[in-house]
């Protein structure tokens, strides 16, 4: 019987240990988790007590491959399709850290083609919103959301975003026009962050004007994406409380946007990328193959930027354009074998990009500006933490949204050091996070001073998480990708992140500040 006991107390606490060990492994990323997925989300939010056990769409950084990667799923996972469960690693944090704010950039959602290909036939697509059955995908806000836009005259607007329309409206869509699809895809983003950071109660119920913040350019489909996004996070948002602010710039660069060298470094960046993709001669042969069958011309066929349209016809089960057989031996349809050609060469440029560098210095003069924003407002948070005041009680953003291009968010990823990462999908997000350590105990303290670290007793840090499609990278970062993680410090300190956009990122460029980098003569 002693025995017995025995064998069960030692079953009990191997038990205890092995919990233990998972869970610190989990908390460092060491072995995969299945974070909470949209399905989830939903049930929560109706109560429900199921468990689904979601799979997570892809990573946000390419596995290593022995090969070439498939150049077809890649380009269904560039779709986004809101089909399947989601990654969602926002909000995960030590115990007892408090969550200070959140910055987001986000790109706009599934657009219609910015360029038709001569010849054939526009895709088919309705862009009107609908909630009935027989239209997907769709979303249980989305109707509400629908509802509420009908309100937007109450809210305060930038010109000219008050003479864009708040909801797509063709239902033969225009031109770069956000689809339902797209509509669907920043509704889940926002649900998905509004359950992420209702645990750590980010916003108060009673927020204030000075408290949110919305930006966009002026172009139909980013304001579209953001109110779609805003909603999902903050569902009947109060309409008096909001401004929506304008961003001329695709760079969201405000008023610092002067910068002779950044236009140097961006001509020499497309000068590479023509060099690229003039020595690809299965690409020419291919393009020549195309325009053959359109009976185009190839440069007619190459100034209309054919994967931009077929892009549109694989995301949305389209059938490739056909034409109608001629006389010249003309006509037939476009393949999939010839866009996997053209995707191809779009990865093989991505891999020559990082190996030249070009790019990486024209994205550091592009995105300080937005940075510097970034890491302002990060800092008068954690600041105002420090009084004891509390960041909530004061006027500054808790919450900034950022409604983007693909030439936005790539440059910023780029920037951050993150060049490995995969290019921004439809409705890709880019997510910046304060956190607030709590105070150090006496233990800690005398600890942290035995390895030399001097700390205040009581000191509570600023620390920061930068997230990519529900992933967290930030140890992926130029500015903490050599600090050393460990359990007694699972964050990044801010004022690594400080520290390299004001000065560190410049290294790339041989230069110490932005204006230096701008205006120094080439040599």
């Amino acid at each position: 019987m002693l025995a017995r006991n025995r064998f069960v107390f030692l079953v009990a606490v191997g038990g205890v240990v092995l919990t233990i060990i998972s869970l610190s492994l989990q908390f460092l990323n060491l072995i995969p988790t299945t974070p909470m997925g949209e399905e989830q989300l939903l049930q929560a939010a109706d109560g429900g007590t199921g468990v689904f056990l979601g799979k997570s769409r892809k990573r946000v950084f390419p596995e290593p491959h022995t090969h070439k990667p498939n150049p077809i799923s890649e380009a269904y996972s560039y779709c986004n399709t809101p089909n399947r469960s989601e990654q969602a690693w926002e909000g995960h944090s030590p115990v007892d850290y408090k969550l200070l704010s959140v910055q987001v950039m986000i790109r706009h959602g599934d657009r219609y083609p910015l360029y038709s290909i001569p010849k054939t036939k526009r895709p088919t697509i309705d862009c009107t919103l609908s909630t009935s059955t027989t239209r997907k995908p769709s979303h249980p806000l989305l109707n509400s959301f629908i509802n509420h836009m009908g309100r937007g005259s109450k809210g305060l607007w930038e010109s000219p975003l008050g003479s864009v329309p708040r909801l797509p409206n063709h239902s033969a869509c225009e031109m770069g026009e956000l689809t339902q699809t797209g509509v669907v895809q920043h509704l889940r983003n926002g649900q998905i962050l509004h359950h992420a950071y209702k645990r750590h109660s980010l916003l108060p119920s009673d927020w204030s004007p000075h408290q949110v913040w919305l930006e966009t350019t002026s172009k139909s489909r980013t304001l579209q994406s953001g109110l779609a996004f805003l909603y999902g996070f903050l569902p009947d948002f109060d309409w008096t409380k909001l401004t929506v602010h304008h961003q001329w710039s695709t760079l969201f660069c405000g008023s610092a946007c002067d910068c002779p060298a950044r236009s140097r470094y961006l001509e020499e960046e497309q000068r590479r990328q023509y060099r690229l993709r003039v020595a690809d001669t299965k690409l020419e042969r291919t393009y020549a193959d195309m325009a053959r069958t359109l009976g185009l011309l190839t440069r007619q066929l190459r100034a209309a930027n054919p994967i931009d349209s077929l892009l549109c016809h694989l995301c949305h089960g389209l059938a490739f354009p056909c034409v109608p057989t001629g006389d010249s031996g003309t006509g037939g349809c476009l393949t999939l074998a010839q866009f996997a050609v053209i995707r191809q060469q779009q990865l093989d440029d991505e891999v020559d990009r990082k190996r030249m560098g070009l790019y990486r210095k024209y994205a550091t003069l592009a995105m300080y500006p937005y940075l510097n924003q970034t890491a302002a407002k990060m800092e008068r948070v954690a600041k105002v933490s420090e009084t004891g005041r509390g960041s909530r009680a004061g006027g500054e953003e808790i919450f900034s949204l950022s409604s983007a291009h693909d030439v936005t968010m790539a440059p910023l990823l780029s920037a951050l050091g993150l060049e490995d990462a995969r290019f921004p999908r439809f409705a890709a997000r880019i997510v910046f996070e304060l956190w607030k350590s709590p105070p150090m105990t006496q233990g800690q303290a005398r600890k942290r001073a035995g390895k030399g670290e001097r700390s205040k007793l009581q000191e509570a840090e600023p620390f920061i998480r930068v997230l990519y499609n529900g992933e967290d990278v930030t140890f992926h970062t130029a500015f903490c990708r050599t600090l050393d993680r460990h359990v007694s410090q699972p964050l990044c300190p801010l004022k690594n992140f400080l520290t390299f956009v004001r000065k560190d990122m410049f290294r790339v460029v041989n230069a110490t500040s932005y204006k230096e980098a701008c205006y120094r003569r080439p040599g």
